[in-house]
């Protein structure tokens, strides 16, 4: 019913940026929370961050003031803006959104395939 369709990953030296794009497209009548979490080798997934109710928030101290997120509504789309990579943030990173869905009660949440970020030298 809804699909997430995420893009912009790929290797990258330490220091430099990427940019991700997750589209929604589907039976969708409101989103109601759209964000990225990552999940390193070995590692739980973990939030990192997402907009809920039209205000964003960053779950993680490790990537506040280089990570930044930000949506066109208008293409049901979220951004993340990386830059100054570190290999610590090398992991899969995944978009989800929780999503009212036209002609059925309640919210389901939905994620995408993911997209591999790895920052080496």
């Amino acid at each position: 019913q809804v699909q997430l369709v995420e893009s912009g990953g790929g290797l990258v030296q330490p220091g430099g940026s990427l940019r991700l794009s997750c589209a929604a497209s589907g039976s969708i009548f409101v989103i109601n929370t759209m964000g990225w979490y990552r999940q390193a080798p070995g590692k739980q997934r973990e939030l990192v961050a997402q907009f809920t109710s039209g205000v964003s928030t960053s779950n993680l101290d490790s990537v506040k003031g280089r990570f930044t997120i930000s949506r066109d509504n208008a293409k049901n789309t979220v951004y993340l803006q990386m830059n100054s990579l570190k290999p610590e943030d090398t992991a899969v990173y995944y978009c989800k959104a929780d999503v009212s869905v036209r002609g059925l009660p309640g919210t389901f949440g939905y994620w995408g395939q993911g997209t591999q970020v790895t920052v080496s030298s």
